[in-house]
């Protein structure tokens, strides 16, 4: 179990490298037409007010990211749990088998 949470780690960063790409674009919230186009008035319009409201989407959707990055952890780990319950009961009727043979051999 410990070792998919430590190989999940390496998710979180990958993901932010993709937002930080977007953003290159030019400053957003200076204006129509730079960084994403229209997008509203008062990114339209530009100014404090408009990068302070693309600095809210920003952060919205970076927090929407971790949401779902941890969803997926969750969910990694569960699956995790599932398959390494399923191979101790495996190996428990392999050894209930094997022991049922030799029975039947003697």
């Amino acid at each position: 179990m410990m070792s998919l949470r430590k190989s999940t780690a390496w998710m979180a960063p990958a993901a932010m490298r993709f937002a930080r790409m977007s953003s290159q674009v030019g400053d957003m919230g200076s204006g129509a037409g730079r960084g994403g186009g229209g997008g509203g008035s008062i990114r339209e319009a530009g100014g404090a007010f408009g990068k302070m409201e693309a600095a809210h989407e920003e952060e919205y959707f970076y927090k929407k990211r971790q949401e779902q990055l941890h969803k997926l952890k969750e969910k990694l780990i569960k699956h995790e749990d599932f398959h390494e319950e399923s191979i101790k009961h495996h190996e428990e009727a392999i050894a209930r088998h094997k022991k049922a043979i030799e029975e039947l051999k003697k």
